[in-house]
This record gives structure tokens, C-alpha cells and sequence, in this order.
């Protein structure tokens, strides 16, 4: 029997196994046949969805902000008067190296 390729599972699939093994109106070994996974594969998948389904209803929390939209903003205008003085110094240093 040939060895089956090694399969990568996206994290809505993996959710949705898990929810019918938690609603348990079927056997781990239906599931399996039904969604073609391994029992044990279905166990383990459960036992990550129940042990941080807290994590859902945690609240929420305040980490480290990124900056505001006004100080992005603020950012861009003193980029761009940076990028205007240098190209004029620059237009200035080039035209007083070409008249020597």
C-alpha cells in the first residue's frame, strides 16, 4: 500500500472537525471516515478547541497600540518637506559642481 502524501489541514477545517467531535453525535470513527482524518488527529484537535475556547470570550486586550492616524499623517508632511529641502540642497551642491 502506498504511503499517502502528508496533508496540511487549514484552520477552518480543523474547526469544524472539532465541532462535530464536541457535539459528539457521532463516533470518533465516523468522523474519521467522514472527514478522512486519523481518531486520533480528531482527539487532539478537540482538546486544542476546548482548551482555548476562552480565549475567545477574553476580553480584550489593550496591547501596543501603533501609532495614530494623525501622527502618521504628521509623518508623511515632514517626510516629504525633508525630501523637499534635500532634492532643492541636492539641485544646489549640482549646479554649483558643474559651473567649476
Amino acid at each position: 500500500m502506498p504511503k499517502r502524501p502528508r496533508r496540511n489541514h487549514g484552520a477552518a477545517f480543523k474547526a469544524k472537525v472539532a465541532l462535530e467531535a464536541i457535539k459528539e453525535e457521532q463516533t470518533l470513527v465516523q468522523l474519521a471516515e467522514r472527514f478522512d482524518v486519523h481518531p486520533n488527529q480528531i482527539t487532539k484537535w478537540k482538546k486544542q478547541m476546548l482548551d482555548r475556547a476562552q480565549e475567545v470570550f477574553a476580553k480584550e486586550k489593550k496591547g501596543k497600540e501603533g501609532p495614530s492616524i494623525k501622527e502618521l499623517h504628521a509623518k508623511i508632511g515632514q517626510l516629504a518637506m525633508e525630501n523637499d529641502f534635500l532634492a532643492t540642497a541636492l539641485g544646489c551642491i549640482e549646479e554649483t559642481s558643474a559651473k567649476r
